[in-house]
């Protein structure tokens, strides 16, 4: 192992954003439940139980792209809606729809209440920069260029695939590893070079699915067995552990 804390097979180093490089997943988080919280006073029983933002945003939104938490996690409780377009109105009762909607709360939360960085992780970022190792991030949120350069973050990284890039691509989101695999891609490095840093379990199962060279599960939230479970190789709770130190 490196001093970086990683197989010195590693070229290249891929980091997911809310929860590795940012504190917003909790941000996250609160916007899904305001969100589903009001969509799901309609139901009764079960059905309309209140968003769960620890367990029910780890199994079915976490990492994933907005459309397809909306449609995992109503697809939990037996909901269905029709798909709509990607421009409707944040009231609309369509998967688009909720799912502009939990945007609109985010970026108001962001914007009331800020963005922070993991000091441990722009460090590790400084030292695996500092020695040669290409960087990317990978991200499902559309606003990831935007949060990036609120943090002053954005020169950390040599190629960013988002929500928008995905888009623009047709990547499928996590689990699926299309996105991890395009920015390997796109940094000249074969995935079994390539190290994984996600703190979502859908983004461990990508990382197992991409074959990538080693995958890093950062625990924010509790879930170490958890994401040894999905495909972790280590599990730390801030990247400062990994070393790095210059």
């Amino acid at each position: 192992m490196t001093q970086l804390g990683l197989p010195d097979t590693i070229q290249a180093c891929l980091f997911d954003l809310d929860g590795v490089v940012t504190r917003t997943a909790v941000v996250h988080a609160a916007a899904w439940k305001e969100t589903f919280d009001a969509f799901l006073r309609d139901y009764p029983g079960e059905q309309g139980r209140p968003f769960d933002t620890s367990a029910d945003y780890d199994e079915y939104v976490d990492g994933r792209p907005r459309a397809d938490g909306v449609r995992s996690f109503l697809a939990s409780r037996g909901i269905r809606l029709p798909e709509g377009d990607p421009g409707d109105p944040p009231d609309a009762r369509t998967v688009h729809g909720l799912g502009n909607r939990k945007n609109e709360l985010l970026l108001e939360k962001i914007r009331t209440g800020g963005v922070e960085a993991y000091e441990g992780t722009l460090r590790y970022l400084e030292a695996v920069r500092a020695a040669g190792l290409r960087t990317a991030i990978v991200s499902s949120s559309a606003n990831c260029r935007d949060v990036l350069r609120s943090v002053g973050a954005e020169h950390f990284f040599d190629v960013r695939i988002d929500g928008v890039v995905a888009a623009e691509r047709k990547l499928p989101g996590k689990p699926r590893p299309d996105t991890f695999l395009a920015a390997a891609r796109d940094l000249g490095v074969e995935a079994s070079r390539a190290a994984v840093f996600e703190d979502a379990l859908a983004g461990m199962d990508a990382g197992r699915a991409g074959g990538f060279g080693y995958v890093v599960g950062v625990d924010r939230a509790g879930q170490t067995d958890a994401l040894y479970a999905h495909g972790a190789d280590t599990v730390v709770k801030d990247l400062a552990e990994l070393g790095g130190k210059q």
